[in-house]
């Protein structure tokens, strides 16, 4: 049997809305139903395989959240319960070996098992100081892997981002008031980006900020970025504007630098601002910087000079010394319309100086790629990087056209390469909204808010004071971004006014992306998705039938369990990691003292009926968070559980979020250790999965 690691997700409850002709579940109308009958792959007549639920629920690791501030415990990551995918398969034997108790015994540490990622090999250069970046660099400090560094600061880049255009907006809506009222003109738009930048600069969290030449630990030939902006927060290129970045003369003689001549090159972006650039993949013919118009219309209307980036190409020509190359190319997904994809390192082996298209001079630079290196990812102009299909038909090894049967706003494929023959996911019945069955009495609905239109519009908001005077997104192109993970959302419901399209009921709206379920080698099902996902988006809700824990303690066999654990991650209890906002919500809540809250009293059952939700697999370093919703009452035992975007998730990237189990945590039956392999293959993988 194959193993997938699916998560523990904190659920909420709502309605059945109508969204512009789309069905919108807020959780509550549509879901009293009959009592749901137990899935029939549970036998209640096993009590002996059931584990310990006190043995479980202990040491709760953190969330995954934007933003590491501070190390995380030895304890690890927030743990989500017992979940395991069921699946049919020729593994099965292997994994239940692996299952088999071991045995009490030592911990576990999770940092022990980490390994650097190995650097990428380039072409020997022959120069002192050059070479590319040592095997152990890959590890930075505490334990870290490079490439989790990485992600780490562009998480930080993204939360200060979305901070500031929240504020951008607020900005431009006074602006707006202020003219209407007085007449007067516009005020010049401030750059979100820009001022992330300052801000990642001021809390010394830009990742290289020394300037470096050659490859950079973590960051790999192939990878993308949205912005020049996230380029400068990791050091890969320094400049938000400037084509060429190089070492100034405060490098001159020093340590490995000594006997060079400065300036010196470090990485060139070429972005198809010149009109005399011509790239042929491996070799470019590289234009100088200055006298451009900078209109977008790719006009020299000057000469340019050698000195500053000029000069520092001329010089890495004499000096031998690789240079990073990275390509920008339109795109529709990025906030800038442009995605940055890193292309390795080139030699300087020519220059020299000629009249350009439109007579000026300019100064060319022609670089050769070094050989050794993966293979690009772009070629010429174009983007050239794995596409995901246009069509469901196209599909390899297609099972399924759609899991959810047309509830969904956009279908669910499944496809299955692995199986002979291919099968698709069963065993389940597909439920985009959670059922409650009436045994369970659900809260009265909360006040709503008197906003007409969009809540963003109306400063005096009553649901944007419940979430601490802002709203808690952002809209991007007509798609609601969380800001930052809280510790609760307070979206609009039934009893506000405010319209269906408000950006704060953008959990309420259903599947926005075109996602695709499929068979892994190692892991059972897991999905994946076709389109590019920013930071803070909305991936789901994770649904199945409420109950109470009690009636599925002991119940080994059901793998997608999931407890409601808000008020417990709000108090930070058993190494749980406090969101904003946890202090401000305690209170209104009716959370009595300090005291600490019994263990969670309900939880969602996707054993028999669910959504996509359930085959979304674990990671160690994964790229979704868990965030509690409250929309149609204040009670965050019954919250509802939503899956949001942690990192820009580029095509064909499988989705996945963090169990949180801390390893040696589960104990059979039996008071023996129960361990399970993790196949999540990231480079912090803890090997366990507990």
């Amino acid at each position: 049997m194959e193993f997938g690691l699916c998560v523990r997700v904190c659920v909420w409850v709502g309605f059945s809305r109508s969204f512009s002709g789309m069905e919108v579940m807020d959780s509550v109308a549509v879901m009293e139903v009959s009592p749901v009958p137990e899935p029939p792959f549970i036998d209640a007549a096993t009590p002996a395989l059931a584990l310990r639920r006190s043995a479980r629920c202990l040491n709760r690791a953190r969330r995954p959240s934007y933003v590491e501030q501070v190390e995380p415990k030895e304890t690890g990551g927030r743990r989500r319960g017992g979940k395991r995918k069921r699946d049919e398969d020729k593994q099965e034997t292997a994994a239940q070996e692996a299952l088999k108790p071991a045995g009490k015994g030592p911990k576990v540490e999770a940092s022990s098992e980490r390994k650097p990622t190995p650097a990428i090999a380039a072409e020997p250069i022959p120069r002192a100081g050059f070479a590319a970046p040592a095997a152990e660099e890959d590890v930075l400090g505490n334990g870290k892997s490079a490439k989790l560094r990485v992600k780490e600061t562009l998480r930080a880049f993204n939360s200060h981002y979305l901070h500031l255009v929240q504020e951008e907006q607020k900005r431009a809506q006074a602006a707006l008031q202020e003219i209407e009222a007085n007449g007067g003109q516009k005020r010049p738009s401030k750059r979100p980006d820009l001022k992330a930048i300052t801000k990642m600069q001021e809390n010394n969290a830009v990742l290289y900020p020394e300037k470096r030449i050659g490859h950079l630990p973590g960051i790999d030939v192939g990878d993308q970025f949205y912005s020049r902006a996230e380029m400068v927060v990791l050091g890969i290129h320094s400049h938000w504007l400037n084509g060429i970045d190089y070492m100034g003369m405060k490098y001159q003689g020093k340590g490995e630098y000594a006997n060079l001549t400065f300036p010196l090159a470090t990485c060139i972006v070429m972005s198809g601002i010149y009109e005399d650039d011509l790239d042929k993949a491996d070799e470019i013919i590289y234009t100088g910087q200055g006298g451009n118009d900078l209109l977008g219309n790719h006009r020299q209307i000057g000469s340019q000079q050698l000195q500053r980036g000029n000069l520092a190409l001329k010089n890495s020509k004499d000096n031998c010394n690789p240079i990073r190359v990275i390509r920008g190319h339109t795109s529709k997904n990025s906030y800038t319309g442009k995605v940055y994809t890193y292309d390795g390192l080139y030699k300087v082996v020519d220059d020299w100086v000629q009249n350009g298209v439109q007579g000026h001079v300019v100064f060319k630079y022609k670089l050769k790629r070094l050989e050794g290196q993966p293979s690009l990812t772009t070629s010429e102009v174009r983007f050239t990087r794995a596409e995901a299909p246009t069509t469901i038909s196209e599909l390899p090894g297609l099972v399924s056209d759609d899991i959810s049967g047309g509830q969904e706003n956009l279908p669910v494929p499944a496809t299955n390469l692995v199986d002979d023959p291919p099968v698709p996911p069963t065993g389940f019945v597909y439920s985009k909204s959670l059922k409650i069955p009436k045994g369970i009495k659900l809260p009265s609905n909360c006040n709503g808010c008197d906003c007409e239109g969009d809540c963003a519009s109306n400063k005096n908001c009553s649901c944007a004071q419940r979430n601490g005077s802002d709203l808690p997104y952002v809209s991007y192109k007509n798609i609601g971004r969380l800001v930052e993970p809280k510790a609760v959302v307070f979206e609009c419901g039934a009893n506000c006014s405010c319209n269906l399209n408000c950006v704060n009921r953008t959990s309420q709206k259903g599947l926005q992306y075109r996602l695709e379920v499929f068979k892994t080698a190692s892991k059972g099902w897991g999905v994946r998705t076709w389109d590019t996902i920013l930071p803070g988006a909305p991936i789901c809700e994770y649904t199945g039938v409420l109950r109470r824990t009690e009636e599925v303690d002991g119940l080994l066999q059901n793998n997608y369990i999931f407890d409601i654990d808000c008020l417990q991650t709000m108090k930070g209890l058993d190494g749980r990691e406090k969101r904003a906002g946890s202090d401000m919500h305690l209170p209104s809540l009716h959370v009595e003292n300090d005291s600490e809250p019994p263990a969670p009293e309900y939880c969602i059952d996707a054993g028999s009926i669910g959504n996509f939700a359930r085959f979304i697999n674990h990671s160690c370093q994964p790229n979704l968070f868990v965030q509690c919703v409250l929309s149609s009452h204040n009670d965050v035992k019954l919250a509802k559980v939503t899956l949001f975007a942690a990192d820009t998730i580029l095509p064909l990237q499988e989705l996945s979020y963090d169990y949180g189990y801390v390893l040696d945590s589960v104990v059979g039956p039996d008071g023996n250790i129960v361990k399970l392999p993790c196949f999540c293959g990231a480079p912090d993988c803890r090997k366990r999965l507990y």
